[in-house]
């Protein structure tokens, strides 16, 4: 197989090649062991610890948030509706003709 310099290196970092260039056979990958699962009692300990990093905003970032995305909704509704109006006119005007 033809490569470049380039592409041979990065062959041989990840191990399909090797240094003379002859492809590597493919290895059999190791089964993971598996993990213990967590009870559910250490899962929710783990998850309010979770929580407690969090970085909550306050009841009045919360309210302009709102305002804003309420404000941008309206806006986008009028916006896409007069487009459709218009573009529902100017399709019935050109096959009216």
């Amino acid at each position: 197989m033809e490569m470049n310099r380039q592409f041979r290196r990065m062959a041989r970092k990840q191990g399909a090649i090797d240094e003379e260039g002859a492809p590597v056979a493919e290895r059999r990958r190791q089964p993971t062991p598996r993990r213990e699962r967590a009870s559910p009692a250490q899962f929710m300990r783990e998850v309010r610890a979770e929580l407690r990093k969090v970085s909550w905003p306050t009841r009045s970032e919360v309210v302009n948030y709102s305002i804003v995305t309420l404000v941008v909704v309206v806006i986008l509704t009028a916006v896409i509706g007069a487009l459709d109006y218009g573009f529902g006119e100017a399709v019935l005007k050109l096959f009216e003709r």
